[in-house]
């Protein structure tokens, strides 16, 4: 690990800058904007699964007292998407339906009552088409096709290999294959979808406040759709009550209500409902991992060879990045000599899936967790001594060209062994307890941006002017996880002031300079730099001011806790304040940038799809899950966690311990209950009572370690910290109810259902084979 340094003001642990507004009910939400003033927005959603358009009239709708504007598939041309290559949705369905409850029609009326009336006098006629809702429905040669240019109903496939997979098994002592099969998931959000757009039609401007994660995405997209000049469009993100990666993609109710707005030549706003937010979804997909793992009989993984099917949904969105990400970061946690993946990603009758926390590895290394831990079991080692042996040495490079300069697991597994007291009690539980460990890592950042312009990934601005105060210009997105407090951290350590003399201003395109957005656990790293980078800036120029009022160089000025002097002298100091006004004596007004570019080193391999994976650095975890299991009902509770995190170099330990929690209550959501369930294409878990995940009576103690391994590109060492833990979590249960009940499950989520008929299954082959014993005895 990297020498940490000495900081006055990171490195501690700081309440959000933003917290005061949240606990106090005084943060505005999108859906909270002032909308007395403005028409109601309401959409007409599919009724079935799939199938062609044969007409839609709105003349009735549109002679409704009250209704302002009705519009159609036909009122925009353009498809959209995440990913320019490929954009295949439009904002409502044109010609084809795909799955039940996508956009058909909307309008905007004076009231939700009005609104919700004019869509009941839509008359739409729709010749109904079979549908696919299943991996194995959507595949099957005679298929119906949800996209005509789509053979197979294949959105991506993937195939590439990294060393000599088959030369890898002969050197194995011990391979073994599984299957395993997770279910779809959503992020449930605490704050439902919400929209508001005005249309200036005198001067053809439209300003649209928006849930969004990334409102750059969103602003590219409305100035396709809607054929407006980006510079006439201003984007505005209010507070935002989760995002998880359900709004990284623009999403299509934002570009129905900023439709509608123009249409009306006024003021829309559009509040989805809890269902209509299930239903846009975007969640991680119903997944199938067929694994093959070789080990040596010291537990070094000696080949890999997985193939990933995924269930995607009726359009492309995130799709073709999900599906190499599951294949690239089966690199970079383990030294593993070979990899071979193939990976399948289907169209299906469902609503699209995307991204969600842990993007694209959650579900392959569940699998791939638990049957190391299986062979482990098979070979007799200790699951920890599994994981030693195949530890990655900083800095190096995967097969698929990833480059680790910072690398804590090490550290991790020794945190997370001792605290649990992993030695002392793994195989002393009581039948029905149990001991679970698994570990993790997720990229800070993807290196290569979706939308690809030559810009700076990152670009933070700072403004002092005569009061003294210090403002931050970003348009990096705060969705819950800390990013506004953590620049403003970073920004007064460089200029070694004090947090209250900076205010931070986010969001507002006309105000604050493009961020490429919240995903990925990007902020953090490359905001982070560029803030870093700004202050720098910042401070050269008080410097240079100091050095001028003192009569001395610049190279000979300290500046410490606001007060500017010179080095070895006995000269009188300099407050900040005096400096502040000397330096604003010569320009005024004084503004500055960073910027932050990561390097072409980090920026993946040459193969196809080499980019996605690709990082400035892997956080790491790794993590032990205490549970009990009711072998008479299947319910599984988790006892205890313990939980370590490479984050490079926690800037604020109360955020990062946080976003510990958050991962593992998530994984834990995803592994016990959580899971999107359809009949006929029809969402039956579209509210938060039928769709079950944690609440705090069910989550446990959460131990949450800290590990710094200082990572040489990172903002003073800082990695990510937010999504790391998550995918650690499952495969570390999974493996704690079979220590617990000594049964294999290769399922997701864990439901009391499930384990009982698990349970049974095995009582039943146990009897079967006392039968058998019983009979050769005879």
């Amino acid at each position: 690990m990297n020498k940490q340094v000495k900081h006055s003001t990171v490195g501690q642990p700081v309440p959000l800058i933003d917290g005061i507004e949240k606990v106090t009910g005084k943060a505005v939400y999108t859906a909270d904007l002032e909308s007395s003033a403005c028409l109601a927005g309401a959409i007409l959603r599919s009724s079935v699964s799939h199938g062609h358009i044969v007409d839609i009239d709105t003349s009735r709708a549109l002679g409704l007292k009250g209704v302002s504007a009705v519009i159609t598939g036909a009122d925009c041309a353009h498809t959209y998407g995440v990913i320019p290559i490929a954009m295949n949705e439009y904002p409502m369905a044109r010609d084809k339906v795909r799955y039940r409850g996508e956009p058909i029609a909307a309008v905007a009326a004076c009231d939700a009552a009005t609104a919700a009336l004019a869509l009941e006098l839509i008359e739409v006629e729709i010749e109904e088409l079979p549908a696919c809702y299943t991996i194995d429905e959507a595949s099957v040669s005679d298929a119906c096709l949800l996209h005509d240019d789509k053979p197979g109903n294949i959105e991506r496939k993937v195939q590439n290999e990294f060393g000599d997979v088959s030369a890898g098994f002969e050197l194995a002592d011990l391979v073994c294959e599984e299957t395993f099969d997770c279910a779809e998931v959503n992020h449930a959000q605490m704050e439902p979808h919400a929209a508001l757009a005005e249309y200036d039609a005198e001067r053809d401007r439209l300003t649209f406040h928006s849930v969004t994660q990334v409102p750059f995405y969103v602003h590219l997209t409305l100035a396709r759709c809607l054929e407006m000049d980006p510079s006439a469009i201003r984007v505005i993100k209010p507070f935002v009550g989760g995002g998880f990666g359900a709004r990284t993609e623009t999403l299509n109710f934002e570009i129905i209500t900023a439709l509608l707005a123009r249409a009306a030549c006024g003021k829309v706003m559009m509040r989805l409902s809890r269902e209509e937010s299930f239903i846009t979804h975007r969640g991680r997909p119903e997944t199938r991992v067929e694994l093959k793992l070789g080990l040596t009989k010291k537990g070094n993984i000696t080949a890999c060879q997985c193939r990933v099917i995924q269930r995607g949904g009726a359009y492309a969105g995130y799709g073709l990045v999900t599906i190499l990400y599951a294949g690239a970061l089966l690199h970079g946690l383990y030294d593993i000599p070979a990899v071979k993946y193939d990976g399948l990603r289907l169209y299906s009758n469902q609503p699209p899936c995307g991204a969600m926390r842990g993007h694209g590895t959650v579900d392959v290394r569940h699998g791939f967790e638990c049957l190391l831990d299986r062979m482990a079991r098979q070979l007799e080692l200790d699951p920890f001594e599994v994981r030693r042996a195949n530890l990655l040495t900083a800095p190096t490079r995967t097969a698929n060209e990833l480059l680790i300069n910072s690398y804590g697991l090490k550290q991790c597994l020794a945190k997370v062994e001792a605290a649990s007291n992993w030695q002392e009690r793994i195989g002393t539980l009581p039948h029905g307890r149990g001991l679970g460990m698994a570990c993790s890592h997720y990229v800070s950042g993807a290196a290569k941006p979706v939308h690809w312009t030559g810009e700076p990934h990152a670009v933070v601005s700072l403004k002092l002017d005569f009061d003294g105060s210090i403002t931050i210009f970003t348009g990096a997105s705060d969705i819950g996880q800390g990013s506004t407090t953590m620049v403003a951290l970073v920004a007064a350590e460089t200029l070694s002031i004090d947090m209250s003399r900076i205010r931070v201003v986010t969001n507002d395109s006309v105000i604050t300079p493009k961020d490429n957005g919240s995903y990925s656990s990007r902020v953090t790293f490359m905001v982070g730099n560029a803030a870093i980078e700004a202050a720098k800036a910042l401070r050269n120029v008080l410097i240079e001011a100091a050095a001028g009022k003192l009569d001395a160089e610049p190279q000979d000025i300290d500046c410490d806790g606001e007060v500017f002097s010179v080095r070895s002298s006995q000269q009188s100091a300099l407050s900040f304040a005096e400096v502040a006004q000397a330096a604003l004596a010569v320009d005024g007004t004084i503004a500055v940038k960073g910027t932050f570019t990561c390097p072409p080193e980090a920026q993946g391999g040459k193969h196809r799809g080499g980019a996605v994976g690709s990082t400035m650095g892997f956080s790491y975890a790794a993590q032990v899950v205490e549970v009990s299991v009711d072998v008479d009902t299947g319910l599984v509770t988790v006892e205890k966690v313990w939980a370590a995190l490479d984050c490079g170099f926690a800037l604020n330990r109360l955020a990062v311990e946080g976003q510990i929690e958050g991962s593992v209550w998530m994984g834990m959501g995803q592994a016990l209950s959580e899971e999107t369930s359809f009949t006929n294409g029809l969402p039956v878990h579209a509210n938060l009572l039928d769709y079950r995940f944690p609440t705090i009576v069910e989550s446990p103690d959460i131990e949450a370690h800290i590990v710094e391994s200082i990572d040489p590109l990172g903002p003073l060492g800082a990695k990510e910290a937010g999504e790391g833990a998550l995918s650690g979590f499952p495969p570390a249960l999974a493996n704690a109810v079979a220590n617990a009940i000594d049964i294999d499950v290769n399922f997701l989520p864990l439901t009391p259902d499930r384990i009982t008929d698990a349970l049974i299954k095995a009582r039943r082959a146990a009897n079967r084979q006392q039968r058998l014993k019983n009979r050769k005895a005879l």
